[in-house]
């Protein structure tokens, strides 16, 4: 297939990048470069660089999406530019709706426009709020407390609009937390400035620095916020299998995470296992827009599409996490 993939030289983007030449498409990479990096791109199309074209264009650019879209001969589109820290976007709502909601909406008229009926959303668990039952299904309510949950939950309400009205086919990914690198440490997460947790202790434990823990107050179990990992790895697959099960004027919505949860200090914990020394903590007020725990129920998309992650669990992703900081460290110097 001819796939469109947005945001490439991101964290998830470029690994997606990667399984997908690894599957043999093609790929059509469109990022800017505000938040991506051109050294995880080039990393991520290295084994079939024939195969990627990289666009160095906005999804906002409706010319630049619409000639991709049809000069490429795209069968199906994977949107994952976005901006996605949640303090920022209660800072700057505005900026985040701009972004994620204006993009989008480009983006899916020139899908339109170009005959493109199948797309992969890249969503959040932030859509479902601080939800009151937890693992969490697909069939909660969702209300979310933040612009950035807010932005993105308006993105899945234009996809089932354009779903009735053009008969476009989608399938939504509702992320957890995604952390990890690839297995073999070519790739691995780098935005600047950090802000997910993993990277941040690591970070630390390679610095000798200490770690924020936001907020030691929350009604869990040792009083941080709880969070389910899921590897990035077994994110992208996930992908795969959604945008190959796309059906043009279906929709569905997937949750994507581990189903376990962790509270903050027991991912510390595990990342001072992986790298073999304390790390030191340093307690901080919450942080706006934070649930206390959010817990994935990924029954819907293990059972309709076979998904089974290969690296389920957290001390897995964070000895990957450790490689790849390792690595990234020893770069920098």
């Amino acid at each position: 297939m001819n796939v469109l993939l947005t945001g490439g030289a991101g964290y998830i983007g470029s690994h997606a990048v990667r399984h997908l030449l690894a599957e043999g498409h093609r790929v059509v990479i469109v990022d800017d470069l505000r938040h991506g990096h051109l050294s995880s791109l080039n990393a991520a199309r290295s084994a079939s660089p024939e195969r990627a074209v990289w666009i160095n264009a906005g999804v906002e650019d409706y010319a630049a999406m619409l000639a991709a879209l049809v000069d490429y001969e795209v069968d199906a589109v994977m949107h994952f530019a976005a901006f996605i820290e949640v303090g920022e976007s209660v800072a700057d709502p505005l900026r985040y709706y701009a972004n994620n909601v204006g993009g989008s909406l480009v983006l899916l008229k020139a899908c339109i426009d170009a005959g493109v009926y199948r797309l992969v959303f890249s969503s959040t668990a932030a859509v479902y709020g601080a939800p009151t039952e937890v693992p969490i299904t697909e069939d909660a309510p969702l209300s979310p407390i933040n612009p950035y949950g807010r932005s993105k939950w308006m993105v899945e309400l234009a996809l089932e609009d354009a779903r009735r009205a053009h008969g476009l086919g989608y399938a939504i990914l509702r992320y957890f937390n995604v952390a990890g690198a690839s297995s073999d440490g070519v790739i691995g997460e780098l935005h600047d400035p950090e802000t997910h947790l993993i990277p941040r202790a690591l970070a630390a434990a390679a610095a000798g620095s200490s770690v924020s823990i936001f907020g030691d107050d929350y009604p869990t179990q040792d009083g941080t916020c709880v969070r389910d990992f899921v590897h990035v790895e077994d994110l992208v697959a996930a992908h795969s299998l959604a945008m190959h099960a796309i059906v043009p004027g279906m929709g569905n919505a997937y949750n994507l995470g581990s189903e376990r949860g962790f509270s903050v200090r027991e991912v510390i914990d595990a990342c001072e296992a992986a790298c073999g020394h304390a790390i030191l903590r340093n307690p901080e007020p919450r942080r706006p827009g934070d649930p206390p725990a959010l817990v994935a129920d990924s029954s819907r998309i293990r059972e309709a599409l076979g998904w089974m992650p290969r690296n389920p669990d957290l001390a897995t992703i964070v000895a990957h996490a450790w490689t790849w900081e390792k690595k990234r460290q020893s770069q920098s110097l």
